[in-house]
């Protein structure tokens, strides 16, 4: 049995910064992570350590991007 056939809904926890960033991020829009201030970067890294911006590095530039909507 998987774990998502166990769980009907599944939360991720939020703080009202994070979701905040989170809305700002344009979904599908590859961004720059340089493009954001120094606090935004901070919570963007957190955000990619809950699996909900996706962070790539391409030709030595790192560019993040938002995941699939997230409803909380």
């Amino acid at each position: 049995m998987k774990i998502n056939e166990l769980l009907q809904t599944f939360t991720i926890a939020l703080s009202n910064e994070e979701s905040e960033v989170l809305n700002q991020m344009s979904k599908g829009v590859v961004t720059p992570i340089h493009a954001y201030t120094e606090r935004e970067q901070f919570v963007i890294e957190s955000l990619i350590r809950k699996a909900l911006v996706s962070k790539v590095v391409k030709n030595g530039r790192t560019l993040v991007m938002a995941n699939e909507t997230y409803k909380p």
